[in-house]
């Protein structure tokens, strides 16, 4: 039977200490929470105060419940004032010598059965816990941030905590609420050593001037539904925390995706820590705020330089799914749209599939069915190319085959009008090769839209070494019309968000493949901890294994990085045709509805 906690000691009441204390005091328990003075009593008490007046203004929690709560909240400046406590965690700043420090007073002044728990990101648990007489008894207990909100606390055991301490700091996370993961003591343990990798690698894209501040937060917010982009979340987090975070990582991985990006370093040297210092890759209103105010990076709002060229009718080359759903958003959009396919039959289909997507918006009461008729009115079915001659846009949706889409090009090239934009929906080919099929390279545009079509607001604009600025001005007028959200990237393998999430999926993998942790565990850390809307083994399977590893093969073969080869385990599951949900069996098996 698992061990009862009814007194909690925390040590350190910064934003995480504070957090943990108010947790600890919502769920019924005494908690004696200890800083170095004062000063740091009076802020620490201030983020409870503030972040349970905000409970009660959303009505989670009445005044005499806040009162109840602050009651149970003790504070003292004396580490010797936990001596009683059953478990105290541990939550001061990122640095090795001062946690040891802490731990060695810990032990001398607790009883011998008290169980001792850093909330440690990033360092070793191990190391912390040798500094005491009771190593058995010490573990890792990171919660997130903020903890009163986020659920998830990664239990840290070493090769040497007890068995039965594991389990009752699981059963306590439990109690408190939180869903517990157990994992051994590594550098990032599951979340963070997946989150900043991708955090880093995203530094390294904005540091290389490849996209702005606001199109990487936006990639990642509007083509993978991640709550915050990199950049606002490094921001939120601090960016000196991350870049100790990186370097403890890369010390003991060794692994290049690790080392902190140079900007890191300069900006934090500059002081622009991100909110807490009122300026980080954005400017706040003030120190400790989320409001970002305009800065000499921030976009004017107005497309500036060339003027855009006018667009009326539209040809979509393609019948698949994805050329369907870019049909129907031009024809939701007003624009006329040619809808060319191989053959009669598949453009029947194509058009079926439309009428039935306008169906379901209607029944939805998204669509009224004016709105249904007018759209399919505008789309006219062909089989020919030279039906696509006075079209002002030619979006091709055709399969991810190099050889198929420059045929297509060719194709294009001869019987389209001059001044015919030319885009390509391709998510992973160069475009520069589709451009070189053609005699007007500077014609020629990636136009990248996100699966489903009609649902996802992200458009990525690629751009190659050719495309004109008025190509580029055309297609982000065309997106606005549209109700999307154009980014503008260069092209290199992954565009935007396939390059930042493919590597993490493959990161993913290899702490399954080394047995770290268990899919399930891995898949609850990323989306309970980082509030991602998909574990990486649950997005991995939706994707299809195949088409995942042909990604991560185009981005290793491009970019040489030794860290974007594709783990050994993937390629297995790809040769042994376990492929994901389409296969019915991929890292999860799945049964037919």
């Amino acid at each position: 039977m698992a061990r009862e906690f009814s007194t909690v000691g925390v040590v350190g009441l910064g934003t995480m200490g504070s957090g943990i204390a108010e947790v600890l005091a919502r769920n019924g328990l005494r908690v004696i929470a200890v800083e170095v003075d004062e000063a740091g009593i009076t802020r620490g008490l201030g983020h409870i105060e503030h972040s349970t007046n905000r409970a009660v203004q959303r009505g989670k929690l009445d005044e005499s419940g806040k009162a109840e709560l602050l009651d149970r909240i003790s504070t003292t400046t004396r580490l010797a004032d936990v001596a009683d406590a059953d478990l105290v965690i541990e939550a001061v700043p990122e640095h090795l010598d001062l946690k040891a420090e802490v731990f060695a007073e810990l032990d001398r002044v607790c009883r011998p059965d008290a169980i001792l728990a850093s909330n440690t990101s990033s360092l070793s648990v191990t190391e912390i816990g040798v500094h005491t007489g009771r190593p058995g008894k010490v573990v890792g207990m990171h919660f997130f941030n903020p903890a009163p909100v986020l659920k998830l606390v990664e239990v840290v055991r070493t090769v040497v905590t007890e068995p039965d301490v594991v389990d009752d700091v699981v059963a306590f996370a439990r109690s408190i609420g939180k869903e517990p993961v157990v994992i051994g003591d590594r550098a990032g343990f599951i979340a963070n050593a997946l989150l900043f990798g991708y955090l880093n690698h995203a530094v390294r894209m904005y540091e290389q001037r490849y996209a702005s501040r606001e199109d990487l937060d936006a990639a990642m917010r509007l083509g993978c539904g991640y709550p915050m982009g990199p950049l606002a979340l490094l921001d939120l987090i601090g960016l000196d925390t991350a870049y100790e975070i990186l370097d403890t990582m890369y010390h003991q991985s060794r692994n290049r995706l690790h080392a902190p990006a140079p900007m890191l370093k300069q900006m934090i040297t500059a002081g622009l820590l991100g909110r807490k210092s009122g300026r980080g890759f954005y400017t706040y209103d003030a120190p400790d705020s989320p409001n970002v105010v305009p800065d000499a990076l921030t976009p004017s709002g107005a497309d500036e330089g060339a003027a855009a060229r006018d667009v009326q009718r539209v040809g979509v080359v393609g019948t698949g799914t994805m050329a369907t759903g870019i049909t129907e958003v031009f024809a939701k959009a007003g624009f006329d749209v040619v809808l060319r396919g191989r053959s009669e039959a598949k453009v029947k289909g194509a058009v079926d599939k439309i009428r039935k997507s306008l169906e379901k918006a209607v029944v939805r009461g998204r669509l009224s069915e004016e709105d249904r008729d007018a759209a399919l009115a505008r789309i006219q079915g062909a089989v020919e190319f030279e039906e696509l001659a006075d079209c002002d846009l030619v979006v091709e949706a055709v399969a991810e085959e190099l050889d198929v889409k420059r045929v297509v090009f060719e194709t294009l090239d001869e019987v389209c009008k001059p001044g015919a934009v030319l885009a390509t929906t391709t998510s992973s080919l160069p475009v520069v090769e589709c451009a070189a099929a053609t005699s007007r390279p500077r014609d020629v545009i990636g136009m990248h839209f996100f699966n489903p079509a009609q649902v996802m607001k992200l458009v990525e604009v690629v751009s190659t070494i050719l495309t004109s600025a008025d190509t580029v001005a055309t297609t982000r007028a065309v997106c606005k019309k549209l109700r999307k959200h154009p980014v503008d990237c260069g092209d290199r393998a992954g565009f935007i968000v396939n390059a930042l999430l493919f590597p993490y999926l493959n990161d993913a993998v290899k702490m399954l493949e080394a047995h770290y942790a268990d899919a399930d565990d891995i898949d609850t850390a990323m989306k309970v901890g980082c509030g991602l809307p998909m574990g990486p083994f649950e997005l991995l399977d939706v994707v299809g294994l195949d088409v995942s590893l042909a990604i991560e093969r185009t981005l290793y073969a491009e970019f040489r990085e030794p860290g974007f080869a594709p783990a050994p385990l993937l390629e297995h599951l790809v040769t042994a045709g376990r492929l994901g949900r389409k296969s019915g069996k991929g890292f999860r098996d799945y049964t037919a509805a």
